[in-house]
């Protein structure tokens, strides 16, 4: 099986990039893709975008759509599939993936396509593992990190850099959002190789792991 795999920002690639060789081992292949924002999925559901903008659901109806006239040359032996990863933040998780499965169905040529959303946004999913935050940052508060709840929405990020960073989410956020991007990169590189896949307490990381699984039987 071969996935091509789409992501919002650079730190979620960074990040992916050490957890996927944890779940599919060197079985398979995989390629991931990263954009520089999220944005909103076009009203009209149109294939035309600007390719040079790289917002990921702008995008998102013209790549299904050229994934799934690619796919269709493929010979039958070669195995592939898209998958979406893309954060919640304050959207409604039922009305979000109506939206995202209405962008696949109505691509001319489907291609086998998953989404896997994180709940509320990708931090969530090392908050699910606090051993391998303590790992990377031994210093990190365990008052803060012991009473998060999984898949809260809370302000994820915020929370985490109030458990690890000096000055907490209001000092990072007075530096402003390119040190906020550059934190969020740090943490995916130090916190993602400590990671334990098999005891991620995060409802949405374990169902992107058991999907990327699944798909690969």
């Amino acid at each position: 099986m071969h996935y091509e795999i789409l992501i919002e920002d650079q730190s979620g690639k960074k990040a992916l990039d050490i957890i996927i060789p944890k779940i599919l081992g060197d079985e398979h292949t995989f390629t991931i893709h990263s954009y520089k924002g999220i944005g909103r999925i076009p009203k009209n559901l149109g294939f035309r975008s600007d390719a040079s903008k790289r917002i990921l659901l702008e995008r998102l109806p013209k790549l299904l759509q050229g994934y799934g006239n690619a796919f269709k040359k493929y010979p039958d032996s070669y195995k592939t599939a898209v998958v979406i990863v893309c954060d919640l933040d304050d959207r409604c998780l039922k009305m979000f993936r109506k939206e995202l499965f209405d962008v696949r169905d109505v691509c001319h040529q489907k291609p086998e396509t998953y989404f896997c959303i994180a709940i509320e946004e990708g931090e969530a999913w090392f908050l699910g593992d606090i051993p391998a935050i303590k790992a990377a940052y031994p210093r990190a508060k365990d008052s803060i990190l012991n009473s998060y709840v999984n898949d809260s929405i809370c302000g994820t990020w915020e929370y985490l850099a109030d458990a690890v960073v000096p000055g907490g989410a209001q000092a990072l956020s007075n530096e402003g959002w390119q040190a906020i991007g550059a934190q969020k990169s740090e943490w995916s590189e130090k916190i993602t190789p400590h990671m334990d896949i098999r005891k991620n307490s995060s409802p949405s990381f374990n169902y992107f792991k058991n999907k990327i699984l699944e798909i690969s039987r």
